[in-house]
């Protein structure tokens, strides 16, 4: 791969991270760091001039639309909260799949229906107004960080907007997801400027990505 300039990538923590190394591994690109047991900010790769910075997903998009991350790999959900100016979103990477949803406790699709009003439990705030707008419905929104499930059993919330991977903690509490907003996967995304700036640099990861997509796609 060919990098001619310093090159910074932004990756997000936890299943989405797992699921990043093996696919920058096949293109050339792994951590020079035990991820696992290294408290190191800023790591770098076998790549030259190329380093990894692990943020907090939700930062992602942040440190890249500002220019302190070149490129960026972050979950489909995280893009559409921040509404993502200033990013390119070249690459779909097929990883970390899951479904933006609604839902709550089991009802009918009447009970559903009757309600006009709803209090809504998330932390995806801007999907969750512009979902319940397109419906015609006003939502009352609540902004939580964790734990989504518990907010209709405690009476906090009638729905909650969540990620959905098997369905199973919602079924364990009674609940069942309702209405599909989005599906997700993770996305590479680069900064506008860099492209521009960077375009060598940036152009040969996104095609050597692309191209282990496309390889990977083709196995399964």
């Amino acid at each position: 791969m060919n990098i001619q300039h310093d090159i910074t990538i932004a990756l997000t923590k936890g299943r989405i991270l797992k699921e990043t190394l093996p696919l920058l591994a096949r293109v050339g690109i792994e951590p020079l760091e035990d991820l696992s047991v290294s408290r190191k900010l800023v790591v770098a790769t076998t790549v030259p001039r190329l380093n990894l910075v692990i943020l907090r997903g939700s930062d992602v998009p942040t440190y890249v639309q500002y220019g302190s991350a070149d490129l960026g790999i972050a979950g489909k959900d995280v893009l559409l909260e921040s509404g993502a100016a200033g990013i390119y979103e070249p690459l779909d990477l097929g990883i970390a799949r899951c479904r933006l949803m609604t839902a709550g406790p089991q009802a009918t699709d009447s009970e559903v229906e009757l309600k006009r009003r709803v209090r809504e439990a998330t932390k995806f705030v801007n999907v969750a107004r512009a979902h319940y707008a397109k419906k015609g419905l006003h939502a009352d929104l609540i902004k939580l960080y964790g734990s989504m499930e518990l907010a209709p059993l405690m009476g906090l919330a009638d729905e909650i907007v969540d990620i959905v991977d098997t369905g199973k903690t919602l079924a364990e509490n009674g609940m069942a997801p309702r209405e599909l907003i989005a599906d997700i996967s993770s996305r590479l995304i680069v900064n506008k400027a860099a492209m521009r700036t960077r375009h060598a640099s940036v152009r040969a990861i996104i095609d050597a990505l692309k191209s282990a997509v496309a390889q990977q796609g083709s196995a399964s």
